[in-house]
């Protein structure tokens, strides 16, 4: 007699070309397991990439809070990825795996002004990140080589004005509020100045106090370390009412300029697909530090507001941004080169 099938036998085999082949179904749960990510592991090193140049305004928001969470996450490493206006930091943490230990601080250009400025951004903003928290508001300021014969923005823009395409103005990189700064005021006053875009806040503050370009729009806090120098003059802050920061200036909405205006931010990310107790726990931690008194005072002595604003106000305030700067690049007919 032919032997029967144990119905006992959970195991069953098919074949294909006289191979015998084990169900599909029986692969299914090691597949499965491989697609998850590795659990988040406190104490071990959170690698935080940013986009420009070791010793600028991020690196300082990024040490401060790195001290307060180093009991509750683990040391965060900072990586400064420069290059490409910072979208090799953002690619980079969009492919890293979403385990928690890669981390990227976006910037407002990042996130924000790049979609509009780049035909071919390689990534989306807001489809392809967790975010975390928006850590730090900051605002910009005019600031001039010391040698620049104004000492108010009234006089600055007298004299811009009569030197034509001659004045060159720096900023921080193509696409970024620092850049837009200056177009929307040679927009709003009829200037000429002429972009040079730097890799970052450090080589256009060594080339503004160098008198190398005569004009930078930096960030307030990059502002307040220059003016020690004695090599550098603030002019004009970018909010629409004078910052407490710097209250002895004006804005240049009081001047007169009401469309000259310029706020960006920073805040933190992790890889898509990160899963959500490891992004609460890390949001919940950066938002502590964030909201520590020790924290909040080294942010304000550097230009910082405290912000701490956990992911659907910082998603809202995104989306927001995008909308306005693709208002703006579209009036100045900006593009980017890819």
């Amino acid at each position: 007699m032919p032997q029967l099938p144990d119905p006992t036998r959970r195991r069953t085999l098919t074949t294909l070309g006289g191979l015998a082949l084990a169900p599909l179904a029986s692969f299914a749960p090691l597949a499965f397991a491989q697609q998850q990510p590795a659990p988040f592991t406190p104490g071990q090193p959170i690698k935080v990439l940013i986009g420009v140049p070791a010793g600028g305004t991020q690196d300082v928001l990024t040490r401060a809070i790195a001290h307060q969470v180093r009991d509750s996450l683990g040391p965060l490493i900072i990586d400064n990825r420069s290059g490409a206006a910072g979208r090799i930091a953002v690619e980079a943490v969009k492919t890293a795996p979403p385990d928690g230990h890669t981390l990227l601080l976006g910037t407002a250009s990042m996130m924000t002004m790049f979609p509009s400025a780049y035909r071919n951004l390689s990534y989306d903003p807001i489809k392809d990140f967790v975010p975390l928290v928006n850590a730090a508001r900051f605002e910009l300021a005019l600031t001039v080589h010391k040698d620049v014969p104004a000492n108010t923005l009234a006089e600055f823009i007298t004299w811009a004005k009569a030197q034509g395409d001659k004045v060159s103005f720096g900023s921080y990189g193509a696409g970024t509020p620092s850049h837009f700064l200056g177009e929307m005021l040679n927009r709003a006053a009829g200037l000429k100045m002429v972009h040079v875009p730097y890799r970052g806040s450090t080589p256009a503050r060594q080339d503004v106090m160098g008198g190398t370009v005569p004009v930078y729009f930096d960030t307030i806090g990059g502002a307040q370390q220059m003016l020690p120098t004695g090599r550098v003059k603030v002019l004009a802050t970018s909010g629409d009412k004078r910052s407490p920061l710097m209250p002895q200036l004006p804005s240049f909405v009081e001047s007169g300029y009401k469309d000259v205006v310029a706020t960006a931010w920073f805040a933190y990310y992790a890889p898509l697909k990160t899963p959500p107790a490891t992004a609460e726990k890390l949001r919940t931690e950066i938002i502590r530090a964030v909201n520590s008194r020790d924290v909040r005072q080294l942010l304000l002595q550097n230009g910082m507001y405290p912000v701490a604003d956990g992911p659907e106000a910082l998603v809202k305030t995104m989306r927001e941004d995008i909308a306005r700067w693709a208002g703006i690049m579209k009036a100045v007919n900006f593009q980017a080169n890819d």
